[in-house]
């Protein structure tokens, strides 16, 4: 502390020194009092300047000093925190110690017990062996007649060696059967399944020629039904033609008689059988008018009306209607 108080004082007679001054030159010039009082005002200065850096100077010190209780008081404090853990892990020490000592005899005990118990069940393991090698000795017997009758065997141990082959093998053919067996049974359960899958797809397909069956028999009563109906057209237009004909012929009849008749020049073609029933119808109106004319005043009489003609013959044949008047 006391090597950066003598610091910090050199450094402020350093800040000091470097105040304004007078030049060289000017000096001589000054009187002796200005120089006292400059040098008075600066030694002022300095010690004002001092007066402040001794001020925080004793303020720093003193929080110094407040800050070096506080770490003696924490220093305090963890020593004792320190003992006591200290402790604390010496009367943990002493308590696994004793632990540790309790388990081992513990454990000893344990154990000491569990052989004790494990020698006597090897105990009673070995009386039992010795139960079932005395209960087996007639086997033992029985197996070293069969290995001197057989011949085959050196030993019964050689025998019994050839047999665990021959089971394993017979093992091995019952797995192989039995694996033989799943397969068989699961290409029966596909032959099942493929047959249900046919008959279904079987049955689907006959109900679906049935519905064409039924389709097609219905197409052929339709069939039959428009033929039917087309064969009562052809028979009714065949009547109609006929009828017509048969009309046709009797209006050429009357035409002709009518024509002969009565000396009417026949001027209208064979075909056209419109135009012979307008003069056929012709004809007979005249005939009605003649009698209207020959019998006017007979009462109760009245003939028949004729329809008018369709035609223009009325008008091309009044030669006829005067000849028909004269006769």
């Amino acid at each position: 502390m006391d090597l950066n108080l003598e610091e910090s004082l050199g450094r402020v007679f350093r800040d000091k020194l470097r105040l304004p001054t007078v030049l060289a030159g000017d000096s001589a010039t000054l009187l002796p009092s200005t120089r006292v009082l400059l040098k008075r005002r600066e030694a002022a200065e300095v010690e004002r300047e001092l007066q402040r850096q001794r001020g925080e100077f004793g303020q720093r010190m003193e929080l110094l000093g407040q800050r070096r209780q506080q770490l003696c008081q924490r220093k305090d404090q963890l020593q004792d925190v320190i003992l006591k853990f200290n402790a604390f892990l010496q009367a943990s020490a002493v308590r696994r110690e004793r632990v540790l000592q309790r388990a081992r005899a513990a454990g000893r005990e344990n154990d000491a017990a569990r052989l004790l118990q494990e020698l006597e069940g090897l105990q009673q393991h070995r009386e039992r062996l010795v139960q079932q090698t005395e209960s087996l000795h007639h086997f033992s017997d029985y197996l070293q007649d069969v290995v001197a009758r057989t011949g085959q065997f050196q030993d019964v141990p050689a025998m019994l060696a050839h047999f665990a082959v021959l089971a394993r093998a017979r093992a091995t053919l019952a797995q192989e059967a039995a694996a033989g067996q799943e397969q068989l049974a699961q290409g029966r359960a596909q032959l099942q399944r493929y047959q249900e899958e046919t008959d279904s797809e079987l049955l689907r397909t006959r109900d679906e020629l049935a519905r064409l069956r039924a389709r097609l028999e219905a197409a052929r009563i339709e069939v039959l039904q428009e033929e039917s109906r087309w064969a009562q057209i052809q028979s009714a237009a065949t009547q109609r033609m006929l009828q017509l004909g048969q009309i046709k012929l009797a209006v050429l009849n009357l035409f002709q008689l009518v024509t002969a008749q009565f000396k009417v020049p026949m001027d209208v073609a064979l075909e056209n059988t419109e135009a012979q029933l307008d003069m056929v119808l012709l004809c007979m109106q005249d005939l009605a008018d003649i009698c209207t004319e020959l019998r006017p005043r007979e009462q109760g009489l009245c003939p028949p009306r004729v329809p008018a003609a369709t035609g223009t013959h009325r008008l091309r044949h009044g030669g006829a209607r005067a000849a028909l008047r004269q006769k």
